[in-house]
């Protein structure tokens, strides 16, 4: 067939291409190309051509017509037919274009929550991030607005997340570095015992118990790396060894300073080291804890102090060692320590001023916010040790002593065993010999007389399903029971302590109990204007000189009131019908006893104290005793009253010899209560003005 001119020029170009890549006519390129990889474009090329069964003439020889079945022909064959395998140096890529079949999933499994990881979630982060940014701007004039913050983080995130956090990067703050200014540390334990004023005692709890594991940790790691000469490639140098225990031991004595523990946990420290050998590392912890908190422990149990004092002197004479000038200094300080004759510049540290204005930052707190926790923590090292097996029963509900049934198995049973309560029938008759006139009232006193605790009495006195105006009878018959007891007995004052928390209604029957009471001591005129009007209707109004009630029952009552109005569940405004000036010789010996017991269980937790200068408190912690009165200075008419009756009451004490245990504690109590009393009626009258 004879080619047409377009098919000759076409050829020439082919040709005029292959030169310039460098084929020859012979089918021969030039060496230098055989690397740009055309060998394999054109093998696959031809083997495609081949797999299709037919050459270049057999598709020239085609008709036109059949371009279609061509096609269709071509198309089924590039579906069925294999795929081309090129041959390459790398490895073949195989794909699946079928999914994987996964495992069998029950619908009731397909919503089930991812395992715990422990890893922190975000908003664990979140929170972390916030409170850490918080606690690196804390400060003594940004103190207020961080509480504040933190009280609202409280509310919006689980209170459990919050502390651990809180306790986590306060710790790592204190021990990450190998020196701190007193002063920082002052500041995170000043945050730390307002919290514990705000939040509550479970934070302080957690807290502490976290704080003095790490101290442990710390002192332990310490005392070992300097009972062992140093590697050469120590990362830690030998002088920095025990900074860490050194900083918690701070911190745990301005938490003592700031009334979040007692010096019971202190003092148990104390001993733990002198437990020890007398190294440098103890000498200087001990010197820590007296520099920080010395006076305050002296102030709390001088007779421990003296005990500790012993220990020391005995233990170095019996070393039989040329003491070093550090323990010199120590049994120095112990020394004047005792004797009072410590300095203040010796005693304070750097941040002695600043515990100072921090004492009265937190002395302030309690008239601006509702405070929850008024008492430190009251648990020693014993108790901090054992909290896994006993529980924590410094925390309501988190107490365990073992399993009850099992220890009551094994308790041996004696042969005769008779019933330790009264039978009902004999309680009953116990009831009308004590006047108990009414079903009610009888009621009432059988439960207080058979109830295991003041717990145990306020839940079934709540079964008795009584009426409100018939459970104003509760406190009647608890106040008659009470002044009846021979000795003051502690349990009527919890069981109406229990009551004022659970129900207002008990405090306003607690009130007008006094009321009554102080109309028997021969005051007729206490009482509102229909109370007076409705007693003088009776022929025995104005009769009463209160020589009839006894000198127990009156100093009963007293102790009663006075640890209800020290512990908040009743206020001094009780008291405002009251003229002290023209009060009669009853009621001035009840108000002054009322007073005395005021001062004696504002600083003490225990309700039950025994008679004599011995069960006086050592501690004198002005906040408390603030609180109380700072509340009474609201009626300015009271507060005047209370602030005369108690100069005229204690003179005698404040003329009388400094010497006497009572007489000092009385003339300090009586002189903070009438500061504070003056101080908040100037402010009360201020603000009217």
């Amino acid at each position: 067939m004879r080619r047409s001119r377009d098919e000759a020029e076409e050829d020439a170009y082919i040709a005029y291409l292959e030169s310039k890549l460098g084929y020859s006519k012979g089918g021969k390129r030039k060496k230098s190309n055989v690397g740009d990889g055309l060998d394999d474009l054109f093998d696959l090329t031809e083997s495609v051509g081949l797999a299709d069964g037919g050459g270049s003439e057999e598709e020239e020889g085609q008709s036109p017509d059949d371009s279609d079945v061509e096609y269709e022909e071509w198309g089924g064959v590039e579906l069925e037919s294999p795929p081309l395998q090129v041959a390459s140096s790398s490895t073949p890529v195989t794909t699946n274009a079928s999914p994987a079949k996964g495992k069998y999933v029950p619908p009731h499994l397909r919503n089930a929550p991812a395992p715990v990881d422990d890893q922190p979630s975000e908003a664990q982060l979140r929170l972390r991030k916030q409170l850490k940014g918080l606690l690196n701007r804390v400060s003594e004039q940004n103190m207020t607005s961080i509480l504040d913050t933190i009280e609202g983080i409280y509310r919006d995130h689980r209170r459990n997340d919050v502390t651990c956090t809180i306790t986590n990067l306060i710790i790592h703050g204190i021990t990450d570095h190998s020196s701190l200014l007193d002063s920082f540390v002052v500041l995170y334990a000043t945050l730390v015992s307002a919290l514990h004023k705000i939040i509550g005692i479970e934070f302080a709890a957690y807290f502490v118990q976290d704080t003095v594991a790490s101290y442990e940790k710390h002192y332990t790691a310490a005392s070992t790396q300097l009972s062992h000469p140093p590697a050469p490639d120590a990362q830690k140098p030998e002088e920095e060894a025990g900074k860490e225990c050194q900083n918690l031991i701070i911190l745990i004595s301005e938490l003592y300073n700031f009334q979040v523990i007692s010096c019971v946990l202190i003092y148990d420290l104390i001993r733990a080291l002198l437990s020890q050998d007398v190294t440098e590392l103890n000498v200087e912890l001990l010197l820590k804890i007296l520099r920080s908190s010395g006076q305050q422990l002296r102030h709390d149990d001088p007779s421990a102090l003296k005990d500790i004092i012993d220990i020391v002197q005995n233990k170095l004479t019996a070393k039989g060692e040329t003491l070093s000038s550090r323990a010199q200094f120590m049994i120095e300080t112990l020394t004047n320590l005792k004797n009072n004759k410590l300095k203040r510049n010796a005693t304070q540290n750097q941040g002695g001023d600043a515990v100072e204005r921090m004492k009265k930052f937190l002395s302030g707190l309690s008239k601006k916010r509702h405070v929850l926790a008024h008492e430190p923590l009251r648990v020693s090292l014993d108790d901090l040790h054992s909290a896994e097996n006993k529980g924590k029963w410094w925390l309501v509900g988190a107490a365990w002593r073992g399993d009850p049934l099992v220890d009551q198995q094994n308790e041996p049973k004696p042969a005769d065993s008779q019933p330790d309560s009264m039978s009902e029938s004999a309680l009953m008759k116990l009831a009308r010999q004590q006047g108990m006139n009414t079903d009610i009232r009888r009621s009432i006193f059988v439960v207080l007389m058979s109830s295991e605790d003041y717990v145990d009495a306020c839940e079934r006195l709540s079964q008795l399903n009584l009426s409100e105006v018939q459970q104003r009878e509760i406190v009647r018959v608890l106040l008659h029971c009470c002044g009846n007891e021979k000795s003051y007995n502690p349990y009527y004052t919890l069981v109406g302590q229990q009551l004022c928390r659970v129900s207002h209604s008990h405090k306003i029957t607690i009130q007008f109990c006094l009321w009554d009471f102080l109309r028997d001591l021969g005051e007729t005129t206490v009482g509102g204007a229909e109370v007076i009007k409705n007693a003088g209707a009776r022929e025995d109004f104005g009769t009463s000189d209160g020589t009839k009630i006894a000198t127990s029952r009156l100093k009963n009552v007293a102790k009663a009131y006075g640890w209800w109005i020290a512990k908040d569940s009743v206020g001094l405004a009780i008291l405002k019908p009251v003229d002290f000036t023209i009060l009669k010789p009853p009621a001035r010996a009840f108000l002054k006893e009322l007073f005395t017991q005021v001062f004696i269980f504002s600083q003490t937790s225990k309700p039950l104290l025994a008679e004599g200068t011995k069960s006086l408190p050592t501690t004198r912690n002005r906040g408390s005793l603030e609180e109380i009165f700072l509340k009474g200075s609201r009626n300015e008419t009271l507060a005047m009253g209370i602030v005369y009756f108690l100069s005229e009451a204690f003179r005698k004490q404040n003329k009388g010899s400094r010497e006497s245990k009572v007489d000092d504690f009385t003339l300090w109590a009586t002189g903070v209560a009438r500061e504070t009393l003056r101080t908040g009626v100037d402010v009360v009258l201020d603000l009217k003005q």
